[in-house]
């Protein structure tokens, strides 16, 4: 099973490969000598997707989810398994076309959430057909 996010289809159950580890957190400050060897690998799989049958990675497209830190090129863990709840970034689909926004429940109704200023947050009519595909549960950003 896959789903096409732009030009390729990303399958279910990617696997990401073994990196390097460091055995002690790496300051963002004043760099430290005792940071200058690794101790063995770590296994993104394990580090990242909690449940590989149902986790994906799709790529993201626009500014609007700029303030949560999503940027335009990056890719999401998105876990098609964990229940959406008020505030998490989901990957929806209203009326058949998809979006990445954040989730509010309201005592008024479901509203889609966008992160920019730039984009109104959207309000889903009560006649709307509108499914939450997964949940966002990390996001790779390019630096």
């Amino acid at each position: 099973m896959g789903v096409i996010i732009g030009p390729r289809v990303i399958e279910a159950g990617l696997s990401l490969q073994l990196a390097w580890l460091s055995p002690l957190p790496v300051a963002a400050g004043y760099p430290s000598p005792a940071q200058d060897y690794f101790d063995g690998r770590i296994d993104l799989n394990a580090h990242l997707i909690k449940d590989i049958t149902s986790t994906f990675v799709v790529r993201v497209t626009g500014d609007s989810m700029e303030r949560a830190g999503i940027s335009d090129g990056d890719e999401l863990i998105v876990n098609r398994a964990l229940e959406p709840r008020d505030g998490s970034v989901v990957v929806a689909v209203l009326d058949g076309e998809l979006t990445i926004k954040r989730l509010r429940i309201t005592a008024t109704g479901v509203v889609l959430q966008a992160e920019n200023p730039k984009y109104p947050d959207i309000r889903v009519p009560a006649l709307s057909e509108l499914t939450i595909w997964g949940v966002a549960t990390r996001c790779l950003h390019h630096v």
